[in-house]
């Protein structure tokens, strides 16, 4: 196997991606972003790729996330400019994979969150197996479900994505499906041979229809609940709801609510609603933009990183508690860019 970390290459009627950090469970970085945005520019027009396959090595992880360490080391630094045009970069890759006019197919297993939902997860032809877990959990480290997830979260059924995306909880293959994370369950030993027919055909047609997860779900059955506590208005209303509602879900879900960041989970409801009325990949990017911005100089994404990966403490000190989140606060980190807005211009 190449030592890329992002490898990709033509194989028979398709062009391939996978995912090469292992040891990082295939963390997605700048350069790995920007290599999956050239090949896409490559393939676009080529007579020889009739689809594109997106896969990863390793059984733990299509791709855990993004690869945010040299983030936080340049803004601990007070220099903001890496973060920015990593997101920015990302964001015009992920856009490229939702609006790509040939099909995509992605292969993900084991841990899809954050940067790994923004690449599998807005391909044509999503497919999940049984170790497969889905989150959006950037509300732990005071950010918020950005690539896109924000647009993911709005189509859920009803409610559900402001409960994934306040309490960023995990989903295994039945709930991936209810929510609309993905497209089709298939079981991993049948993997290989799906692609190869992929591969060489460059015909979707090839899938196979999708079975039954062998584990249930639950957000199906919690949809009343869900949808009862997350209709409020702000993150102040949940909190309210889910204390009336009492019970083994509400205790969970306040969990959740009271080690987030108050910042990110309220302006995380507002971005989805925001993206539910506009319901486009390009909309969601770029109000999700303004957010991730202002994230490491204005918001709590640095004490987030430090407490979750860098010191591992688990005691991170927001800057608001949620009984004293000023709305100045989040407005501020929603407001326009101006000038700064370039999301859709190349940087390199």
């Amino acid at each position: 196997m190449s030592d890329e970390t992002m490898i990709a290459r033509k194989e028979g009627r398709a062009g391939r991606l996978t995912f090469n950090r292992p040891k990082a469970l295939n963390a997605l970085d700048h350069d790995m972003a920007m290599a999956i945005e050239a090949a896409l520019d490559a393939w676009r027009d080529d007579p020889e790729v009739d689809l594109v396959v997106i896969d990863a090595e390793d059984e733990r992880a299509f791709c855990s996330g993004g690869d945010i360490a040299a983030v936080y080391r340049a803004g601990i630094a007070g220099d903001y400019a890496p973060g920015r045009d990593f997101w920015r970069d990302e964001y015009r890759m992920n856009a490229k994979i939702a609006e790509f006019p040939k099909p995509i197919v992605a292969f993900m297993q084991g841990f899809v969150m954050g940067g790994g939902v923004g690449v599998g997860g807005h391909a044509s032809h999503r497919i999940i197996g049984e170790s497969t877990q889905v989150a959006m959990p950037e509300s732990g480290i005071g950010l918020i479900p950005d690539v896109g997830g924000t647009l993911l979260l709005a189509r859920a059924p009803g409610r559900v994505g402001e409960y994934l995306g306040v309490t960023g909880t995990r989903m295994g293959a039945a709930d991936a499906l209810y929510a609309g994370f993905a497209d089709r369950f298939l079981p991993e030993t049948t993997w290989d041979t799906v692609k190869a027919r992929l591969i060489e055909s460059g015909d979707v047609a090839t899938l196979p229809e999708g079975e039954a997860p062998p584990e249930p779900g639950s957000l199906a059955s919690l949809q009343p609940e869900i949808d009862a506590a997350f209709a409020a208005p702000d993150i102040h209303g949940v909190i309210d709801a889910l204390e009336v509602e009492g019970g083994d879900f509400a205790g969970r879900c306040l969990k959740a609510i009271r080690r987030n960041s108050a910042l990110s989970m309220e302006a995380t409801m507002r971005l989805i609603r925001t993206t539910r009325a506009e319901n486009t990949i390009r909309a969601a990017l770029e109000h999700e933009f303004r957010f991730t911005w202002r994230a490491a100089e204005l918001g709590d994404f640095l004490e987030g990183v430090r407490a979750q990966i860098i010191d591992k403490d688990r005691n991170p000190h927001w800057k608001y508690a949620l009984d004293t989140l000023p709305e100045e606060a989040v407005a501020r980190m929603l407001e326009p860019l101006g000038p700064d807005w370039a999301i859709w211009e190349e940087t390199k």
